[in-house]
């Protein structure tokens, strides 16, 4: 039977995580109700204090949490980080510490950001990995050392990381073909924009768009998988020649979050409105042209829910010995114009 963790007995007793901890652990500052109503509950679940636990509430140990996520796309990654921050908030009575070694962009500097983060002496690690090849002796000399390693967003499939918390990847490539298929008539041609196809995430969607749009579009062929690396300059240089050498081209999907330099060129080429665009995630910019059609639909992948989840996965696990998950799949989103101002990004603030 899985362990109940605290986060259970939280929901159940409609009480913060905080509370919790300390009915638990018979601290003051809740009400004798509370206390009695939170003890019932664990009670019922069979719910027992894992020992590292019990060690935190008799001293005053820390867990050290490493982040290294990047730092741009900023208005991916900010969510992201807010997830992280909202969540470790809410289970702050632990002692919970949050150490940051943010990479640049996606692969940058990431050995030597992970490496600092292991001579931190952290308890757990979040990472966004952008080379496989690269991070994987790191993370296996991690997880031997016995530190828990969840990947957000993409993966490293071979290392031995504990989990990865994400949207399958291949599975929002063949999400946005399916939609393409819809939009467009048989026979027509598609291209992919990514960042780098050695990032899993970035291969994994641009393979599951090629094999899932010329088996929904009759006749459709992929005829071009763009390598942009997050640039902006590139993802607009190489769509505006893309667009120009291939005029009978009827769809784009850009597989990162990196969109507005693809809608830049097809409006300068004339061609918005004529260019079915399915995009990846939703931020402010991207609003007026989901609005007006330029972009037909997003392909949704949550990042501050991707935080929130990494960080409560290794909170459950440190404190409860709650078994971490192999894969932490989330359900990917549709954003279309009807429905855009249902999302987080769309909030008005």
């Amino acid at each position: 039977m899985k362990r109940a963790g605290i986060h259970k007995i939280a929901e159940l007793a409609g009480v913060s995580i905080g509370t919790v901890d300390r009915a638990l652990h018979s601290r003051t500052g809740i009400r004798d109700s509370t206390r009695k109503k939170i003890l019932t509950i664990a009670k019922q679940l069979s719910y027992t204090p894992h020992p590292a636990a019990r060690a935190l509430s008799i001293g005053r140990s820390h867990i050290r949490i490493g982040i290294c996520i990047p730092e741009e796309i900023h208005f991916f990654y900010d969510q992201m980080r807010a997830g992280i921050s909202d969540e470790a908030a809410r289970a702050s009575s632990l002692g919970i510490d949050l150490i940051h070694r943010p990479t640049p962009s996606l692969g940058e500097n990431e050995k030597e950001k992970i490496t600092e983060l292991l001579e931190s002496k952290v308890s757990a690690m979040i990472i966004t990995p952008g080379d496989p090849k690269v991070v994987t002796p790191l993370i296996n000399k991690a997880e031997k050392e016995g530190i828990r390693v969840v990947f957000t967003t993409t993966d490293a499939p071979q290392s031995h990381r504990s989990s990865v918390v994400s949207v399958d990847p291949a599975l929002s490539g063949k999400l946005a073909a399916e939609l393409a298929a819809k939009f467009l008539p048989a026979e027509s041609q598609a291209a992919v924009v990514t960042g780098m196809l050695s990032t899993e995430e970035h291969r994994a969607k641009a393979q599951g768009f090629r094999a899932a749009f010329e088996t929904d579009c009759p006749g459709g062929k992929v005829i071009a998988v763009l390598e942009a690396h997050e640039s902006e300059e590139e993802s607009y240089r190489k769509t505006r020649a893309l667009l120009d050498e291939k005029p009978a081209l009827r769809g784009i999907y850009v597989s990162t979050v990196n969109c507005m330099p693809v809608v830049r060129a097809v409006q300068e080429r004339k061609r918005a409105g004529k260019i079915r665009l399915i995009t990846t995630d939703l931020f402010r910019q991207m609003i007026p042209y989901l609005q007006q059609g330029t972009i037909s639909a997003s392909i949704y992948q949550d990042p501050y829910l991707q935080g929130q989840t990494a960080i409560r996965i290794l909170v459950d696990y440190l404190t409860n010995g709650v078994p971490i998950p192999k894969t932490c799949y989330l359900n990917p989103g549709i954003v279309l114009r009807s429905n855009l101002h249902l999302f987080r990004e769309a909030a008005k603030k």
